[in-house]
């Protein structure tokens, strides 16, 4: 059963349709104060809730303590839908763009407050308007694709993933105010007046004065840094890290250091900690589908992106555990189901690397992972381009299939991941270079530039369909998860083992410390069964590496 849930100027509705999508009963009004209430008692008949954007309706259930199994997220299902090479044919693809394209999530969307559903008091411009007639397009759409299920897994993935995203956000990462202060205190000295430096990067900044003989040094500033650089001898094309470290010179130390500790007082200092962490918890907005491969991003907070140096605040509640995990070598291992590869799959029963060497391609560890990363991200020189003849011999139905993507970016052209995201199109600007390259007379630069964009196109579609694929097995990884999590214990969400980080391959459950060693077991199953429902019963493992933790500086 399907429950499509509809917003009006006469307020709240919801329409029950039957498996084959027709209606069985007229649409029946609700008010918006008894609205959770309602959804808990028919929750109970399982069905999946249709709705136009998970974040509209979801936070304020889950603030009134419903939690809901199953849904169809409109918007984001739209938007795969629209770009799939699989259902190119559709209707829905085919449509002229509207309201549905250009549709916003509400995490990305100034917040009111007032009312218990947060909506604006009249639609928005971008706003859809009639959810039933699209989801029966996009049911259309799934249904006539060249590969129904493979679409429908990552339609059901995705719009589960938008329920995970809510639900991180309501549960919150645990987070120690006075633990991060310390961290800081540790790191960069006490915290500082108004815009005082702190005094460790003082003492870095005064080392830097010394070692160059000038005062006039402002190493927040590239520019500036350049310039006194320079006028002291060092011959620099950028403040870079990476070429500064190539440089022998008494300033560098202090200012790689220097720029090290400035990064962290900037994403994740004492302001960080004043905007993002309340009632001892972080509450970022994750943006399910964030980018064009599927990867999650996040609205404010860098959420993504917490530094080793204050994960130790990351502490769980008295009598809970933090389980942190992450997918072993993901991506080589996706790739290798992609292709097919048995010798590929027979070099991960254990670690893939370790195997790739035992293979004889490459000498060492370290040679296979650059070799594995060249291949997928397309390197052309360096070690992983001096690597790439023996790989290709060694594994060479793994390496045409990202070759083969390759060329079909070079060529302008989309490339589709093992369920049905498909890459964006090079803009127009692209195709004009391309267009202008190949006229008879064209002179050589331009041609080396169309050359050079062409395989730059290339890479990023040789590494799509890789990234993409890894991208829909995380989401039905972390749908499997979510579901067996929910069966190991009773209660209120918050009293349940639930997950609270996720970062690409990387997740973190927040859990009940007697029940830590069966969240493992429950991750490991989670992980098998995405591989069985992406690819089959192929050969490939996805192991999981586990930890479980009191906080999460402990990890790694």
């Amino acid at each position: 059963m399907y429950v499509v849930l509809t917003r009006s100027s006469n307020g709240f509705g919801a329409l029950r349709l039957d498996d084959a999508g027709t209606a069985v009963s007229p649409v029946e009004p609700i008010d918006e104060a008894e609205l959770p209430a309602w959804v808990g008692r028919v929750e109970r008949e399982r069905p999946r809730w249709v709705w136009d954007d998970t974040t509209r309706w979801y936070p304020a259930l889950l603030a009134a303590g419903v939690r809901v199994e199953r849904c169809v997220d409109l918007r984001l299902s739209h938007q795969l839908l629209r770009g799939s090479t699989l259902t190119a044919a559709s209707a829905l693809a085919n449509a002229p763009r509207g309201p549905w394209d250009t549709a916003t999530p509400m995490a990305e969307k100034p917040q009111t407050h007032g009312a218990l559903f947060d909506f604006d008091d009249e639609p928005a411009a971008d706003a859809p308007t009639d959810p039933l007639a699209e989801f029966l397009l996009q049911r259309d759409a799934a249904a006539t694709s060249a590969q129904p299920g493979r679409i429908g897994l990552l339609l059901a993935a995705e719009s589960a993933g938008a329920l995970i995203a809510c639900e991180m956000k309501f549960a919150g990462l645990p987070w120690h105010v006075d633990v991060h202060e310390r961290l800081l205190a540790g790191l960069l000295g006490d915290r500082p007046r108004g815009a005082e430096r702190p005094a460790k990067l003082e003492l870095l900044l005064e080392r830097m004065r010394t070692a160059l003989g000038t005062a006039d040094v402002n190493p927040d500033s590239p520019a500036e840094l350049l310039k006194a650089l320079r006028r002291s001898g060092l011959q620099v094309a950028s403040t870079r890290s990476w070429e500064l470290k190539e440089i022998s010179h008494p300033v560098i130390e202090p200012l790689l250091e220097y720029k090290k500790l400035s990064r962290l007082q900037t994403a994740n200092g004492w302001n960080w900690l004043d905007t993002w962490i309340a009632d001892g918890r972080f509450r970022p907005d994750y943006v399910p589908g964030g980018t064009a491969t599927g990867r999650w991003g996040a609205s404010g907070g860098g959420a993504l992106q917490l530094p080793k140096q204050i994960r130790g605040a990351v502490i769980a509640d008295p009598g809970w555990k933090l389980v942190v995990a992450d997918a072993a070598q993901l991506e080589p291992r996706i790739l290798t189901a992609l292709s097919a590869d048995r010798a590929m799959a027979e070099a991960g029963r254990g670690d893939l690397y370790e195997g790739i060497v035992a293979s004889g391609a490459v000498k060492t560890r370290a040679e296979a992972k650059v070799a594995m990363l060249g291949a997928m991200y397309g390197a052309t020189a360096g070690d992983g381009g001096r690597l790439m003849p023996a790989l290709t011999r060694a594994f060479p139905r793994a390496i045409a299939v990202v070759e083969a993507a390759a060329r079909v970016g070079e060529r302008g052209e989309i490339v589709t991941t093992r369920l049905g995201r498909s890459s964006p199109p090079p803009g127009e600007a692209w195709r004009e270079l391309q267009e202008e390259a190949s006229v008879q007379g064209a002179s050589e630069a331009l041609q080396r530039a169309a050359r050079g964009q062409s395989r730059s196109w290339g890479r990023f579609t040789r590494n799509f369909i890789v990234q993409g694929t890894a991208a829909e097995w995380a989401l039905c990884w972390m749908a499997g998860l979510r579901g067996r999590l929910w069966d190991l214990r009773g209660g209120q969400f918050a009293n349940r083992p639930h997950l609270v980080f996720f970062l690409h391959d990387e997740v973190i459950v927040h859990t009940p410390a007697d029940l830590a060693d069966q969240v493992v077991e429950q991750l490991n199953a989670a992980a098998a069964e995405a591989g069985r429902l992406i690819f089959g019963e192929m050969p490939v493992r996805f192991p999981i590496t586990t930890a479980v933790v009191d906080d999460y500086g402990q990890a790694k």
